[in-house]
């Protein structure tokens, strides 16, 4: 069984929210899935998975700004802060810590919620350290 992660974090890296897809399914499922719930933010920084002009544009519409990197297939180029994108390392960081645990890391539990009940109990242990 393959899944993804989507995750929100705040400015430090600490985990906020969560949504798991199956492996196979577009990023933008994910996107669409976090958008209603984003915190009040200034910026929000996303990797390429994520460029859709629909999700800039609701992102917009929040008052977020952000900073998304298009696509190679792009037609047409998209600016963003390259200074800034480069703080999304915070969240691969998040990611890392999240794999320390090793039933996360091998995915032990093949029922999804049992999967996400533990990211979400690992999630609160990363939050508080």
């Amino acid at each position: 069984m393959n899944t993804k992660l989507h995750a929100v974090t705040d400015s430090q890296g600490r985990p906020i929210q969560f949504f798991i897809t199956a492996g196979q399914v577009s990023d933008y499922v994910g996107a669409r899935a976090l958008c209603g719930s984003l915190p009040a933010v200034e910026w929000l920084i996303a990797d390429r998975g994520y460029d859709a002009d629909w999700f800039r544009e609701a992102l917009q519409d929040k008052g977020i700004r952000p900073c998304i990197p298009g696509r190679k297939s792009r037609g047409k180029a998209v600016r963003n802060d390259k200074r800034r994108y480069k703080r999304r390392n915070r969240i691969e960081i998040m990611f890392g810590r999240l794999k320390d645990w090793r039933r996360i890391a091998t995915r032990y539990d093949r029922c999804p919620k049992v999967f996400m009940s533990a990211i979400a109990l690992a999630a609160a242990v990363i939050f508080w350290l």
